[in-house]
């Protein structure tokens, strides 16, 4: 199937009209910037922005009151991020604690934050409510690919302790 082009006057091949439409927007903002009518810039950090609905933030790993880690090294999270961003090495707990031969725990957990695409699938598939997405955890950055990566220590000091009972699917 052939789709013929339409003919186009001497005026609409010379661009005027699509110039003078981004200088028509262009001047309607500046004439509202001007007025106080809005405001484009974001005094960031002070001023922090307006989330949309069902954002939902950066993984990170919680502890329980106690202070236990939550995560059992079941690896449900890595096995079903899409982009393959999670990493977990699992490990024992030491044998002087009363869990030890109850749980395991992660030896070590990566996040790639590079390759993180916030889906939530971790978060959902977690039997024992360990990884979150938290909502104000928006400004991650690095300045190299490595600082990205979150280790165990900064997923668990990203999320902090989480009371019981949690009842995360009340809030959303």
């Amino acid at each position: 199937m052939i789709v013929p082009r339409p003919k186009l006057s001497w005026l609409e091949r010379s661009y005027l009209p699509g110039v003078v439409q981004g200088l028509a927007v262009t001047w309607k903002h500046f004439k509202d910037s001007v007025t106080g009518k809005t405001k484009e810039t974001l005094e960031y950090p002070e001023e922090k922005p307006q989330l949309p609905p069902g954002y939902r933030g950066a993984p990170v790993l919680v502890k329980d009151e106690e202070g236990r880690e939550k995560c059992v090294a079941c690896q449900l999270c890595e096995f079903i991020c899409p982009p393959r961003a999670i990493r977990i090495e699992p490990g024992e707990i030491p044998e002087e604690s009363p869990y030890a031969k109850v749980e395991k725990a992660p030896k070590e957990f990566w996040i790639d934050m590079t390759r993180c695409i916030f889906c939530g699938l971790c978060e959902e598939v977690c039997p024992e409510e360990a990884i979150f997405l938290r909502e104000d955890c928006y400004s991650i950055t690095g300045r190299t690919r490595e600082e990205m990566i979150h280790n165990k220590e900064k997923l668990y000091e990203l999320g902090g302790i989480l009371p019981r009972p949690i009842k995360k699917w009340k809030n959303k």
